[in-house]
């Protein structure tokens, strides 16, 4: 059992080495310049931003929309009984800019993005494709995982943005359609009560989410070994590990910023 549980915490040790040399790897991709003259490169990253932020962008808002919905009925449910339903316009507000908005747009992503990641550069690897660009002198980190990486780190924190409108736009039509809270009072309401530090939490968090995502994604597919059952098992890991990595970084940010009174 020991010897197990030692092999299982090299193993982690050995993992989240690779992912950070990783993270090195593409920074100095990126403090040497990506875009030095090459139209190609800039394109690729145009490219993973439509994917990565204009095509996820409808289910992030569903998905937020309806989580602000539910919001709004949950709480007035509460707060009915104190005589203080107009202060759910606050809390769906407050609750969807600092932490729901930001962690399901990052799980939303993780999901569908993080996965189309590992599956397409671990079908690149077994098929020999990143060896092929190793011959041509073409660096796979450069050339592969700095667009995806920067398109995320740009486009995760716009539909975190999205989301936050159409958590509050959920909240408005429950508070005003069945709670019969007036409209000008409703969004008055909202913004009283929302604080910028709510805005750049979440801002925050949805950086960290977006490096993850993309790191977690990149690494899986770079290292994916055993063909085409390699490539299920570099998709499915990349996932689970993101959606663990994304809870286990919004509870320490959350804890960061509330010990420190940010």
């Amino acid at each position: 059992m020991i010897s197990k549980t030692g092999q299982i915490v090299i193993g982690l040790f050995k993992e989240a080495a690779s992912v950070l040399n990783l993270l090195f790897d593409i920074l100095y991709w990126i403090i040497i310049g990506p875009f030095k003259g090459k139209t190609a490169r800039r394109q690729s990253i145009f490219h993973q931003m439509v994917f990565c932020g204009v095509n996820s962008s409808v289910i992030v808002f569903f998905v937020t929309l309806f989580t602000g919905i539910v919001l709004a009925m949950q709480s007035a449910y509460q707060l009915e009984k104190m005589g203080a339903v107009i202060y759910v316009a606050s809390l769906v507000a407050v609750s969807l800019c600092r932490e729901l908005s930001p962690v399901l747009t990052g799980l939303v992503v993780a999901g569908r993005i993080g996965s189309a990641f590992a599956a397409e550069l671990g079908t690149m690897k077994v098929s020999e494709q990143i060896e092929a660009l190793d011959t041509m002198a073409i660096n796979p980190v450069r050339f592969l995982a700095v667009p995806r990486f920067l398109a995320l780190l740009f486009m995760l924190p716009c539909l975190t943005i999205l989301g936050n409108i159409a958590g509050i736009l959920g909240g408005f039509i429950v508070g005003t359609g069945s709670l019969h809270i007036n409209p000008d009072l409703y969004l008055q309401t909202t913004f009283k009560y929302l604080a910028i530090k709510d805005i750049y939490t979440g801002f925050t968090k949805s950086f960290v989410f977006a490096m993850i995502i993309a790191l977690i994604g990149c690494h899986e597919g770079l290292n994916t070994k055993g063909g085409a059952e390699g490539v299920g098992r570099a998709t499915t890991r990349s996932v689970v590990i993101s959606f663990i990595l994304i809870i286990l970084a919004d509870c320490v940010l959350t804890a960061l910023f509330y010990f420190t009174k940010v």
